[in-house]
């Protein structure tokens, strides 16, 4: 029918022996091999950069960091490069602690089952292994670094507790240096908990992706035989930034005029109250498993005939497919990924109506462990960069009504970078147009996204900044967990500048006043509207 969506999806990407010559040709670098060459050390992951050179029209991502990590000299070994450049790359050594890989993972599990006092019980199938949050234990040693500990949580198998002390929840600590097992006083490290309570869904114990595995994609949509949609997906594993950011829209047009340059999640944390489980900044790159069928027209890209189904709407952990399940769900395309950061389960998703509307959405859930028990509070942050229609000569609007001021218009021009809150009583909301067309965007906040204000750790719920390059993520500090973008409000002029709004959303999960079927109540996020498009 000519009312009817369809959905083109082809590959766009690096191919996957791009990827996998990195290795090599670092090595043939001196300096490089000296160290990362040998057994004892381990390619943790590799990064998309933000291309050299900034580009409207969408081009394949060709520069990278890659992060080993050496267990000899405890100290992580970044190498960062362009594809199929080898001997120009530069290698920093730091005592920095990257986030674990999933085969890092793997590697502390096998230590556990050597340990001669929990190794029967994980030998014998007693106590399940499972990802645990923080990841890893940060406790300085006497030249200030930090000798690599990976936590590995510990649960009793189904009936194989019985009581016994050799099968009881416990979080463990596993150096990668010394290859030993760390127990704790109070069952768990600093900053996690194991009690006998647990939430969530039963873990699935499904692999999971590493970081850097490709996967980007070109979609198209259209209507008949007009095209609405044009852009490229990125999967999780592949996104950008330092933690990765979800499911990642570049180059987005609709009705062949540009949109966004780039629109994904650069900061995802967890705080609980009273900090009775640390505050976590948490990582999108590690793709779980959810339901989807369909057929795979790119790497990792599944175009379904049905709705795939999450953990928020099965409330089970299983599935078939890792990457990005695309569907049609009457006027609106949707993009859909589900991501793992230890025991936290984070679905990603993006839905672009026909009439030109984006509705981003994140979902938060969990498999069984003893935090999520507690009340807790889940902070997710957009970064939207705009072009509209052009990649400067943008203006931004904020909606206030009744406005600020009596008499004054109830919309008024943003001249200079600024952080706001949202204020449902005056209907606030913001608008990105083009300042000689007037075509724009509205952003429309969701009634589930919550409010910043007199939440210290949340910091603000929208920022207005003037693009500049390298500030994709806040580059967090060692040990800060909070957004951190307020450094970028140099209060510069973002008239008729090239411009990027950070959205952030608030939610309150407590596990323990939620009945079944919650899922779809673990949703936030806001419409972007088109305005005179």
């Amino acid at each position: 029918m000519a009312d009817e969506l369809t959905v083109k999806v082809e590959p766009f990407e690096p191919e996957q022996r791009a990827i996998d010559r990195i290795e090599r040709d670092v090595r043939r670098q001196p300096a490089a091999r000296e160290l990362i060459g040998g057994a004892n050390r381990r390619l943790l992951s590799v990064e998309p950069l933000e291309p050299a050179r900034r580009s409207i029209r969408p081009r394949p991502w060709d520069r990278y960091r890659a992060t080993w990590y050496d267990y000899g000299e405890n100290r992580a070994v970044v190498v960062e490069g362009r594809l199929g450049e080898p001997g120009k790359e530069t290698v920093t050594e730091t005592a920095a602690q990257p986030l674990p890989s999933p085969e890092e993972f793997e590697a502390a599990v096998a230590v556990v089952a050597q340990d001669a006092e929990l190794g029967p019980a994980v030998r014998d199938g007693k106590l399940r292994p499972y990802r645990a949050m923080p990841p890893l234990v940060n406790e300085e040693l006497p030249d200030g670094r930090v000798e690599r500990t990976l936590t590995v949580g510990l649960l009793p198998a189904d009936g194989a507790a019985d009581g016994a002390a050799d099968a009881s929840h416990e979080i463990v600590g596993v150096t990668m240096i010394r290859r030993q097992v760390e127990r704790y006083s109070d069952g768990a490290p600093a900053g996690a908990r194991a009690a006998e309570q647990l939430c969530g869904a039963p873990s699935a114990n499904q692999s999971t992706t590493g970081r850097g595995v490709p996967g980007q994609a070109k979609i198209t949509v259209l209507k008949g035989s007009t095209r609405l949609w044009s852009l490229v997906a990125v999967r999780p594993s592949a996104s950008s930034g330092t933690d990765g950011s979800g499911v990642e829209l570049r180059s987005v047009y609709y009705r062949g005029k540009p949109v966004m340059h780039q629109a994904h999640v650069p900061v995802l944390n967890v705080r609980y109250q009273n900090n009775q489980c640390c505050p976590y900044r948490d990582w999108q790159w590690e793709e779980g498993i959810f339901q989807a069928r369909g057929r795979n027209p790119a790497r990792a890209f599944r175009l379904c005939s049905e709705p795939a189904r999450t953990i928020l709407d099965t409330g089970s952990d299983f599935g078939n497919f890792r990457g990005v399940a695309v569907y049609v769900a009457g006027q609106e395309v949707v993009l859909v990924s589900e991501m793992e950061a230890g025991w936290y389960r984070y679905v990603s998703e993006w839905r672009l109506h026909a009439d030109g509307t984006i509705r981003p959405r994140f979902g938060f859930d969990a498999i069984d462990n003893s935090c999520v028990c507690l009340r807790h509070f889940h902070h997710v942050y957009w970064r939207f960069d705009f072009t509209v229609e052009t990649s400067g000569n943008n203006l931004i609007f904020e909606h206030s009504d009744p406005p600020l001021q009596p008499g004054a218009n109830v919309w008024q021009p943003q001249p200079f970078e600024a952080r706001r809150l949202r204020d449902a009583a005056r209907k606030r909301r913001w608008r990105v147009q083009n300042a000689n067309s007037g075509r724009g965007y509205t952003i429309i906040p969701g009634t589930n996204d919550g409010t910043a204000r007199g939440d210290a750790y949340a910091k603000g719920d929208v920022w207005l900044l003037r693009y500049r390059r390298g500030q994709i993520d806040d580059h967090p500090l060692a040990g800060g967990t909070e957004i951190q973008i307020d450094k970028y409000l140099n209060r510069e002029s973002i008239h008729r500048q090239d411009v990027v709004v950070w959205y952030g959303a608030h939610f309150t999960h407590d596990a323990s006043q939620e009945g079944a079927g919650a899922g779809h109540d673990h949703i936030v996020g806001p419409d972007l509207v088109p305005h005179d498009w």
